[in-house]
């Protein structure tokens, strides 16, 4: 059996707060979770995202979350078209949100970066990573 992913698991600090945040990225997840330790959200792709306030402190009495603006991924949310994810981040930031990237054209997706509540960085992409890479390659 090849490998597949199937569930993102995010360590929160406080889940009202994720969970807000998430919504207005354009997860339908239910009001009724905020007070829950532990949520989970399946997406149409068949890929789930968790959110966790406790597994990691019952499990990994060392893990912190990242500080100094540090991270180490990224969460990339597809949405389809450079004025997507144009408006997405305009949305975020005006809610207050921490932009991190602007939107613009990398060296492959049309992509922005925007940092949760815990200061996990979400890419906001609108195509395919190499679309753009023969442009990007030329000798």
């Amino acid at each position: 059996m090849e490998i597949q992913l199937s569930m993102l698991g995010v360590i929160v600090s406080d889940m009202k707060a994720a969970l807000r945040f998430y919504r207005l990225l354009g997860l339908d997840i239910p009001g009724s979770d905020d007070e829950k330790p532990f949520v989970i959200h399946r997406m149409a792709s068949g890929v789930s995202i968790f959110f966790d306030t406790v597994f990691a402190a019952r499990y990994d009495a060392r893990h912190v979350l990242p500080a100094g603006g540090g991270y180490g991924s990224l969460f990339e949310f597809y949405l389809g078209d450079d004025s997507a994810v144009d408006a997405k981040y305009a949305e975020l930031t005006a809610a207050g949100y921490h932009g991190r990237m602007a939107p613009e054209r990398t060296f492959g997706p049309y992509a922005a970066m925007v940092d949760d509540p815990d200061g996990n960085v979400v890419l906001l992409t609108s195509d395919a990573p190499h679309a753009h890479e023969a442009d990007t390659h030329k000798d």
